[in-house]
């Protein structure tokens, strides 16, 4: 069996010296073969775009699953590769769209919660971020093995991300106190919900289950709540040449979600449980507004909608998250 933590060491430390070309080849063959084997997770990437475009056909649906995994292969190499980058390379890699939207932290100094998808490459956008908007603080699932997941967190944090460990003690009050410290953004990936406080939302015509973090988090701190999608984009002339190679990303930022208004009977833990769901399905709007125009830089291998669910565990996951209202936690 190969030791995952050891071959991303590995790919970590040697990727940087293989030529560009030679890398991006290698990894957009290891794309088109998973896809041509069709194992669990690439069928599991058709049944999720077959949801969000239901318009395609199934064999529509196969060709967009295969730029789907070259995507996902193209994430990967990218990491891989992204601690040998200069920053002229990076600034390259990067297009912001709609700054205003983060106005906030852009010119008054302060912080701002993202709410961010498995799209595109959020590491390359992390690392452009720190020295181009504001610090950057985050959380991480804690991967298996250990040794995995401590060579995730040594990457993103030598590329300027500090990273908190999803399950850790107290890692909301880090964020919640780190979002209040000022001048710093909280990118939060929340289109899969990792824990029993989950939020059901409406995407792209299905009930699907989110993470309660970003929309907790801003109300907690008193920050925006900003929806930042990140999407692939083919580089061209002087840019290209700049960049190192020939794809880049895009980061829209979406308006503010507003707070919203909530019936004032309700008791705080209602009321807050009430602001989050709204504030939730807010942010997912714009994800189905990204996932219908660019389906193949979602990288989702993994059950997201309702309908998907193991009934059971899903009955489990309400009854904890009842429990947890009830405890007024966020």
């Amino acid at each position: 069996m190969v030791d995952l933590a050891k071959a991303y060491t590995f790919a970590w430390r040697h990727a940087a010296k293989v030529p560009e070309p030679v890398l991006r080849g290698a990894f957009t063959l290891a794309a088109d073969v998973a896809w041509l084997r069709r194992g669990a997770g690439v069928r599991r990437m058709e049944a999720n775009y077959a949801r969000v475009r239901p318009e395609l056909d199934e064999r529509a649906i196969r060709r967009l699953t295969r730029a789907g995994m070259r995507s996902y292969l193209r994430y990967f190499r990218e990491a891989f590769t992204l601690q040998g980058s200069t920053p002229e390379q990076i600034d390259a890699r990067v297009r912001m769209v709609n700054p205003e939207n983060i106005r906030g932290v852009l010119h008054d100094g302060e912080a701002a919660a993202l709410a961010l998808a498995h799209l595109g490459n959020w590491d390359l956008a992390g690392a452009w971020a720190t020295p181009n908007i504001a610090p950057v603080l985050t959380v991480a699932e804690k991967l298996k093995p250990r040794e995995l997941y401590d060579e995730f967190v040594g990457f993103r944090r030598s590329v300027g991300i500090e990273v908190l460990g999803l399950g850790d003690p107290d890692v909301f009050g880090e964020l919640v106190r780190g979002a209040k410290g000022g001048r710093r953004i909280v990118p939060l990936l929340a289109d899969r919900d990792l824990t029993a406080r989950g939020v059901e939302v409406e995407l792209c015509g299905h009930t699907a289950r989110v993470a309660a973090g970003p929309a907790a988090l801003a109300l907690a701190a008193g920050v925006d709540l900003v929806p930042a999608m990140i999407t692939y984009e083919r580089l061209q002339g002087e840019r290209r040449r700049r960049a190192g190679t020939p794809w880049g990303i895009v980061i829209t930022f979406y308006p503010p979600v507003p707070v919203p208004a909530t019936d004032p009977d309700l008791s705080g833990p209602q009321r807050r449980r009430a602001q989050v769901a709204a504030m939730t399905q807010s942010w997912v709007d714009a994800l189905a507004d990204t996932l219908q125009r660019h389906t193949e830089d979602w990288h989702m291998l993994q059950k997201v909608f309702v309908e998907d669910l193991d009934p059971a565990r899903y009955a489990k996951a309400l009854r904890e998250e009842t429990a947890a209202a009830q405890t007024g936690e966020p």
